[in-house]
């Protein structure tokens, strides 16, 4: 049976009697759960997921690979803190591999998101090394396919 955390993953926009009655319990038991979650900081937020390639809005996205050098007894949360202060900041994120954190922001062109790198993040004295790259299209976002998968409508000919 799908738990109610899965059914709001999937479907965020159900009223609680939709949920309730998919997950064949009572919605006053829902609502109390819901708020349960809330409270504890399980559910965080209501999002919905808009394609803004399909509207006017011109943007860009870019992942940023940042090497920091954490300090000793604060790690890598302060510096991460300092990065998530900045509104053009979408996502930070804890990595493994060759670069520490990554970084999903946006900005209004190229330039916007150079210049944020080059004066706001490479001078941070924690910063060791960037590595930006350009978002050019995005297919599936949080789970959800942004474009209609392209039917083949090719027809097989037999000889």
């Amino acid at each position: 049976m799908e738990s109610l955390l899965d059914l709001l993953d999937k479907h965020g926009n159900l009223t609680i009697e939709e949920m309730s009655t998919m997950l064949g319990r009572d919605a006053a038991e829902i609502a109390a759960e819901i708020d349960e979650y809330k409270n504890a900081g399980i559910i965080v937020g209501n999002k919905l997921i808009i394609n803004w390639q399909k509207t006017a809005r011109e943007f860009v996205t870019a992942l940023i690979e940042v090497k920091v050098t954490p300090k000793f007894g604060r790690g890598f949360d302060e510096i991460a803190e300092r990065f998530y202060q900045y509104e053009q900041v979408k996502s930070v994120y804890l990595m493994s591999g060759g670069y520490d954190i990554a970084l999903i922001i946006e900005g209004k062109t190229l330039t916007e998101v150079a210049l944020f790198v080059s004066q706001k993040l490479a001078p941070m004295d924690t910063v060791i090394s960037t590595a930006t790259h350009f978002v050019l299209k995005k297919y599936k976002e949080d789970g959800m396919l942004l474009e209609i998968p392209h039917k083949d409508e090719r027809q097989v000919i037999s000889f």
